[in-house]
């Protein structure tokens, strides 16, 4: 998979989020250093989420997410592709 292909869409694991996250995180060359400043997370976290660490913790791993300019969107399985926030009633007219 070439660096511009990032495979985008469902986790299933710590360690395909952390892997995820990492190939995010290089195509923006950002280093783990920088990431680290600009979220105030330690690199050492930083490290060991993008190997995939069962027990990262929660808070930490979004906001790591959000400081790559990452988002989670949570819905039910199944559902073909992301559900978007509008602002918009979704019930019908």
């Amino acid at each position: 998979m070439a660096q511009d292909d990032i495979a985008y869409g469902t986790v299933q694991s710590a360690e395909e989020l952390g892997r995820l996250a990492r190939a995010h995180r290089k195509q923006r060359r950002l280093t783990l250093e920088t990431v680290s400043g600009l979220g105030n997370l330690s690199t050492r976290f930083l490290s060991e989420f993008e190997r995939g660490k069962q027990t990262a913790e929660i808070g930490k791993v979004l906001k790591t997410l959000r400081t790559l300019g990452l988002e989670v969107i949570v819905q039910p399985r199944g559902r073909a592709g992301p559900a978007r926030r509008t602002g918009k009633s979704e019930a019908p007219s």
